[in-house]
């Protein structure tokens, strides 16, 4: 895998850089942003000329938008202009994009607008790559998809990872259950917290939250608290009523997934509660005994943890909290606020992973903006762009050495 903090950018030259700008207009956290300046101001002031792509939202349920807000926002922080050109694969945006002057900036045209970018497209990845003549590949937080604007793009260009991508797994890298988790992202140092057992807490409602990480921290840790929607796919698969609780986008493999790791011998315990948190239509919140079910009209929204793990939590050498455990945008704060005083007294032994997480979360210690990037990091020791990296070095540059 090749970086782009060992490559001296000449002027005039033409580069895509790939990020992972997936916030809202709101700019609540900006850490996605903040993590690709220096390698932005790097290519600017060697005079290269560089498209900026990124994402927000999705197409699938209509919550991509234009990033021009983004524009404003990188102006400001990089103390030179961003232009905001709203296209990124049409003739007229390949057009736009050799129209650059020497160390110009622009930020093309939200990825996600395009059905294709989800999807993996080829077609629309060689028309992305239309935008330069080299790629550097940022945006942690997406590292484990295999989008069109990420990997795809790596099948056609010349590829370097950005500081940010690989400083995000490095950090990452004491957190790792197994040795050699940072091989794929140049290693690491440090330790990811004391002595004493360890604890997951899932939640949000992401299917790799089942699909990575249950299956994956349910091998490496001591415990395992799920909430959301891997609380609800537990439930689920073992008989509880849960009403109208959210199942996911793939409610079929999360449930297959939970009843593997439920069937599977050692490991992990895993928490489920003695009492949920279900909020009835009228958005009237109940705290309900589990066992005699959730009405058909209400949805479980948060839980109690149980005295024991609270208990486990306190002892806990290493915490790894990936997703909100219930719905904290919405006032359901019950399961986080027990599991953040627990571990009040160990900060840096406790790690907040995700977007929506770490914004929403009042946390001031260890965090990664890396969702199910991270949890695929953690579990793996690797995720998709950094094999796609390692491919493209390889088949790019025959006297690459990994």
């Amino acid at each position: 895998m090749r970086l782009l903090a060992d490559r001296t950018p000449a002027p005039g030259e033409r580069w895509i850089y790939s990020a992972g700008f997936n916030a809202g207009p709101a700019l609540a956290d900006t850490g996605r942003i903040d993590v690709e300046l220096a390698d932005l101001a790097r290519l600017s002031d060697a005079g290269a000329r560089t498209a900026l792509i990124s994402h927000q939202g999705s197409a699938k349920d209509g919550s991509a938008r234009h990033l021009d807000y983004l524009a404003d926002y990188l102006s400001r922080r990089l103390g030179r202009p961003v232009r905001y050109l709203p296209e990124n694969s049409t003739a007229r945006a390949r057009a736009w994009a050799r129209e650059l002057g020497a160390g110009e900036i622009a930020l093309f045209g939200n990825t996600r607008l395009d059905p294709g970018e989800e999807r993996g497209d080829p077609e629309l990845a060689r028309a992305l790559a239309g935008l330069g003549d080299r790629v550097a590949i940022g945006g942690f937080s997406k590292a484990h998809r295999r989008h069109a604007s990420n990997t795809g793009l790596l099948d056609h260009l010349p590829g370097w990872a950005a500081a940010g991508l690989v400083g995000e797994a490095r950090a990452l890298d004491p957190w790792a259950a197994g040795a050699g988790a940072g091989d794929s992202a140049g290693g690491g140092a440090g330790g990811g917290g004391g002595d004493g057992p360890s604890v997951a807490v899932l939640g949000g409602v992401k299917p790799e939250k089942t699909l990575i990480g249950l299956r994956g921290l349910t091998r490496t840790h001591h415990l395992v608290i799920p909430g959301g929607v891997v609380l609800n796919t537990l439930l689920a698969v073992t008989g509880h009523r849960i009403g109208r609780s959210e199942l996911g986008s793939d409610p079929e493999g999360c449930a297959r997934v939970a009843r593997e790791v439920l069937a599977r011998t050692g490991g992990a315990g895993i928490h489920l509660p003695r009492v949920v948190v279900a909020a009835g239509p009228d958005g009237t919140v109940r705290h309900l005994p589990l066992d005699r079910g959730v009405p058909d009209d209400h949805a479980i929204v948060d839980f109690e943890v149980q005295p024991g793990a609270i208990e486990l939590l306190r002892r806990a050498g290493r915490v790894l909290v990936a997703g909100t455990p219930g719905r904290h945008a919405e006032g359901n704060r019950y399961a986080a606020a027990a599991v953040l005083a627990a571990r009040a007294h160990a900060p840096g032994g406790t790690l907040l992973l995700g977007g929506d997480t770490v914004a929403e979360l009042p946390w001031d210690g260890p965090r990664s903006t890396g969702g199910g990037s991270a949890l695929q990091y953690l579990v793996e020791g690797t995720c998709a762009v950094f094999e796609a990296l390692a491919a493209n070095a390889a088949r790019t540059d025959p006297e690459h050495r990994p």
